[in-house]
């Protein structure tokens, strides 16, 4: 199988099903960030010698797979697509409880820096962010189902608890914002 098609050359690409678009288009940003996100994760993934973490990790970049398979698909019914349904949004939530709860209680805005792991995670929570705001542009013109955008906003929010979680299991202190 050859890797370049060449019909991309002229800044148009298929989505499933085959239909052309403008790569600049709302969907593929949409589902693009998506993909950008799951590299970023996939480099925690790699860096993170925790297995338990891992296993979390690896399950979010199917969960994003997926997501990114219906974003880049007008009509995921037709082609039998998965899905992102509660069950995989409730177990990030409880893997969000799970680490949260053994966490110091956050009183100060942390700055995204101290460990290289959680500082990736930090990377990947402002990747997840961008990609839920382009999202949310998508959904102004086309139907999104609204289990995306809330596996999408739970996945920043687990990033940053992540973060906090790294830093504190290496024993370091999260460095605070001040005012200058």
């Amino acid at each position: 199988m050859k890797i370049y098609t060449k019909t991309g050359d002229t800044g148009t690409t298929s989505l499933i099903g085959g239909k052309r678009v403008e790569k600049c288009c709302d969907r593929l940003d949409s589902y693009g960030t998506i993909d950008e996100l799951n590299a970023h994760i996939g480099l925690v993934f790699d860096t993170c010698n925790d297995d338990q973490i891992r296993i979390v990790l690896l399950r979010v970049q199917n969960n994003l797979f997926t997501i990114g398979a219906l974003l880049a698909c007008e009509d995921a019914e037709k082609f039998r697509l998965s899905t992102i349904d509660a069950q995989q949004i409730e177990l990030l939530e409880q893997t969000i409880d799970t680490y949260n709860a053994t966490l110091p209680q956050l009183k100060e805005f942390i700055l995204p820096a101290g460990h290289p792991v959680a500082t990736q995670c930090h990377i990947a929570r402002t990747v997840c962010r961008r990609a839920e705001r382009c999202i949310v542009k998508l959904a102004e013109t086309e139907e999104i189902d609204s289990n995306i955008l809330t596996y999408i906003n739970r996945l920043s929010d687990f990033l940053f608890v992540l973060a906090r979680k790294i830093m504190c299991d290496n024993g370091l202190n999260e460095l605070t914002w001040s005012k200058v």
